[in-house]
C-alpha cells in the first residue's frame, strides 16, 4: 500500500466552521490566561518593579 492509495477525509463545511469556532475559543482562553499570569506576576512583585533605574 503506497501513500497515494489511502484516502483522505474532507470535512463538511460544518465541522470547519466548528473547527474554526474551537480555535477561536481556544486562542482566546490562552490569551486570558497569558493576561492573567502576567497581571497576578505584577501584583505579587508589586507596582515598584515597573518604576526601577535602568
Amino acid at each position: 500500500m503506497s501513500v497515494m492509495d489511502i484516502e483522505t477525509v474532507k470535512p463538511t463545511e460544518a465541522q470547519k466552521k466548528a473547527r474554526r469556532s474551537r480555535n477561536i475559543a481556544i486562542a482566546l482562553a490562552l490569551g486570558a490566561f497569558v493576561v492573567l499570569v502576567y497581571v497576578v506576576s505584577i501584583v505579587k512583585l508589586g507596582s515598584a518593579v515597573l518604576v526601577r533605574p535602568l
